[in-house]
């Protein structure tokens, strides 16, 4: 029995195809398969039933899940600790919304290369719950998602908070005394679509204010929601920073409303059963990375676009 035989069992049963396993660990599927084989012949018991269409783990298998996971992540500690380079490596999967692309994301993928240079990053973006999926899959290590993990299978640590303002072009604004129920009536709410963490916020509003939508704009692009708000085709949501900049230039203005509203939290998620300490070492990365930035801009999310 070997470390790496362990790691290909490991993966090719928390991923969601043998493919996907073999990707994470740099081998093609036959090598993963091999190696499986190699193993199972080891402990002379089957890990896993291939009788089906996709295979599935046996009794075996799911006994010996938690135990490679708990070896694996003292290996990955052992490595740390012991190695002649400094922090983790190999690869570093991170899912993002776009507003966190276009706001914290260059900082703390600076600090991951600063704190772990091995590590190699790639970042994928996404609205929320597309990201959630990923994650679940295995198709992603860990991601930054508004409020916290919905799916049973994931967990979430909290990062930080954001604030947002309602908006509207500036010749629209000035025909709306607030924004409020009525407003909703007579414009369509310009919005990303429902998979996105923001309509956690506009869900609530919408209770408080027995407010309903009429007609919504759905865009999966925060600078292309922004053009169409200038444009005056209907009213939304801006993070604050961003809105109070694009307020100042006069390209779209604030509304008031009598109904407040509350901050987004983002969060780390990450799959339950993954061990490994690369999840624990990006959520203090990013912690840090959000508690040395910039004091005037803190819970603004504010951008220079």
């Amino acid at each position: 029995m070997t470390l790496k035989q362990l790691e290909a069992f490991y993966w090719a049963a928390t991923c969601s195809s043998f493919s996907l396993a073999a990707e994470r660990v740099h081998l093609s599927v036959s090598s993963l398969s091999k190696r499986i084989a190699e193993l199972e012949a080891s402990l002379g018991q089957a890990l896993f039933d291939r009788a089906g269409h996709r295979a599935a783990l046996t009794e075996a298998g799911a006994r010996l899940l938690p135990l490679a996971g708990s070896l694996l992540q003292q290996a990955d500690r052992l490595h740390q600790e012991m190695g002649s380079a400094s922090g983790l490596r190999g690869p570093c999967r991170l899912g993002v919304g776009e507003l966190t692309a276009l706001t914290w994301l260059p900082r703390w993928v600076a600090a991951i290369a600063d704190a772990h240079p091995a590590l190699e990053v790639s970042v994928h973006v996404d609205v929320g719950a597309a990201l959630a999926e990923r994650l679940d899959k295995g198709e992603l290590d860990a991601a930054v998602i508004a409020g916290p993990a919905t799916r049973s299978a994931l967990t979430s640590a909290p990062l930080e908070q954001a604030g947002f303002i309602w908006c509207a072009g500036a010749q629209l604004a000035p025909k709306l005394p607030c924004m409020d129920a009525a407003a909703l009536q007579q414009h369509a709410l310009v919005s990303l679509p429902l998979g996105s963490g923001i309509n956690h916020l506009i869900d609530d509003w919408l209770r408080q204010a027995g407010a309903r939508i009429h007609r919504r704009v759905v865009c999966n692009h925060w600078g292309a929601i922004v053009g169409l708000l200038a444009e005056g085709l209907g009213v939304g949501l801006l993070p604050q920073g961003w809105a109070q900049a694009l307020c100042a230039r006069g390209a779209l203005a604030a509304l008031p409303s009598p109904v407040p509203l509350g901050q987004l939290d983002y969060a780390l998620h990450h799959r339950r059963d993954d061990v490994r300490p690369l999840v624990g070492a990006l959520h203090g990365v990013i912690s840090v990375s959000l508690q040395n930035r910039n004091p005037e801009s803190k819970n603004s999310l504010a951008t220079t676009t």
